[in-house]
């Protein structure tokens, strides 16, 4: 069994949980979020905490159970405080601004880029650095990897667009080869 998958889920006292066959659906303060859960693991409610277990002992539903018991925890606390993703653009002209929904990069490419942010995730814009924000950590995730994807760091000099906290290893380039 998972240690992440045994540990119960406490529910805060703002946020309500209902599990309906494998639906669950948590609300809270800063919005609902819900969730398909696979047919091998169960998720019950005793009291004011979540419980996951494994309605077998396959290896595929020992594999789940940790998963879904962190995806349970994660739309608890992301419908409670919500979670952030720092991003920060490297490089001379590099600079991005927001425009409603859509957020304009201008990277050294010949043409603007306008990446539209999916319904649920909020961006702020100072000089360099991008802050997301949103209640699925999930969805979250896949939006920094994808405005990250439209310029990664590059190993030489260390522009594009990079993670608050990543830290890009830098090559020597042509001077180092001597």
């Amino acid at each position: 069994m998972s240690r992440i998958g045994k540990r119960p889920i406490s529910i805060p006292a703002n946020v309500d949980v209902t599990v309906d066959g494998d639906r669950v659906r948590v609300k809270g303060p800063k919005g609902v979020l819900e969730r398909s859960v696979h047919p091998k693991i169960s998720i019950e409610l005793d009291g004011n905490a979540l419980r996951v277990t494994t309605n077998d002992e396959s290896r595929e539903a020992r594999s789940l159970h940790g998963l879904f018991g962190a995806l349970v925890s994660n739309m608890v606390e992301g419908v409670t405080k919500g979670f952030q993703k720092g991003l920060e653009i490297v490089g001379v002209g590099y600079r991005a601004e927001l425009k409603g929904r859509t957020a304009v990069f201008s990277l050294g490419y010949s043409h603007p880029i306008h990446f539209d942010l999916p319904e649920g995730i909020d961006a702020a814009v100072e000089k360099s650095k991008i802050v997301l924000s949103g209640i699925d950590k999930e969805l979250l995730g896949v939006t920094a990897a994808k405005i990250r994807g439209l310029r990664s760091p590059e190993p030489y000099k260390g522009k594009g667009i990079k993670y608050a906290d990543e830290v890009i290893r830098r090559k020597a380039g042509k001077a180092g080869a001597k």
